[in-house]
């Protein structure tokens, strides 16, 4: 029995495969930039399913692909060691969620992957391994092409007064916030990744307006030129992405992407299904 992980800013889709039997639950997602050992251990006995539960000690490999994995020794502890408090009896290997990408994607084949979801990341695979990466810089220094980067966008637009005013009102009836409300919990969030990537569902929501339809592009369009055109012969490739951002408003994606010169493969909402199928069949 294993289980699968593929764990975002917002949410961690897990597979536990036991033989050709498998079973989909949630969690909510665990970065470890944001939370500890103590909360991944709590977040996971509280959501594990109780058909689950009952096979904890079974479990005999947690492959859990993480936003935030690889990046330090200490990062990936808090991974580990909140992961194991769990599954005591398991080994925990840990990966990245850009390899959980790729292999979903592309599962054995080369090509380009990338991840559109609360963050954003992307990487040339060779059919085993990640050869190339272009680092996103996270929610701090980049992102683009994000949940997060393009709710930064909406929130902006809004305490600075750019929004239309059909739109303001629309933002206000739905969020009830002023700016001043706003900008504290932006400030004050415990996870403001999160936080700011629940802004981008109003763009999406509101994308017939030229407005959200121009942020929508920007964010794309800088997700091409800051990283996607600084890979070598990235015209060569057609991108394949995960995430619900890319997937959603793939009519943008596309457009963006045709505007650099680059062709569109696979957009996928969430990697769980084609990282299974991957498990799987290796």
């Amino acid at each position: 029995m294993i289980l699968i992980a593929d764990g975002g800013a917002t949410r961690t889709s897990w597979s536990f495969i036991n033989g050709p039997s498998v079973y989909h639950f949630e969690t909510e997602g665990y970065h470890p930039f944001f939370v500890d050992a103590g909360y991944i251990t709590q977040s996971l006995q509280k959501a594990l399913p109780d058909s689950l539960a009952q096979h904890k000690s079974d479990i005999k490999e947690v492959h859990f692909y993480s936003a935030g994995s690889g990046y330090s020794k200490e990062a990936d502890a808090v991974l580990e060691e909140g992961i194991n408090a769990v599954f005591q009896h398991a080994g925990i290997l840990l990966e990245t969620d850009l390899l959980a990408s790729a292999r979903a994607l592309l599962q054995k084949e080369a090509g380009f992957a990338a991840i559109l979801g609360t963050g954003s990341n992307s990487g040339l695979y060779n059919g085993t391994h990640i050869t190339h990466n272009i680092e996103s810089g996270g929610f701090l220094l980049g992102d683009e092409g994000s949940g997060s980067y393009l709710g930064k966008m909406v929130i902006a637009g809004y305490i600075r007064g750019d929004m239309p005013a059909e739109l303001k009102n629309s933002f206000e009836n739905r969020y009830r916030l002023t700016p001043e409300q706003l900008i504290n919990e932006v400030y004050t969030s415990k996870t403001p990744n999160r936080y700011c990537a629940g802004f981008a569902a109003f763009a999406g929501d509101h994308i017939q307006d030229p407005y959200c339809r121009e942020l929508a592009t920007t964010n794309f369009d800088d997700f091409f030129k800051k990283i996607i055109t600084r890979y070598p012969d990235y015209q060569h490739y057609s991108i394949n992405a995960v995430g619900s951002v890319g997937f959603h408003l793939k009519d943008i994606f596309t457009q963006v992407a045709a505007a650099h010169g680059v062709r569109v493969g696979n957009l996928f909402p969430s990697a769980i299904e084609g990282l299974t199928r991957y498990h799987q069949e290796s």
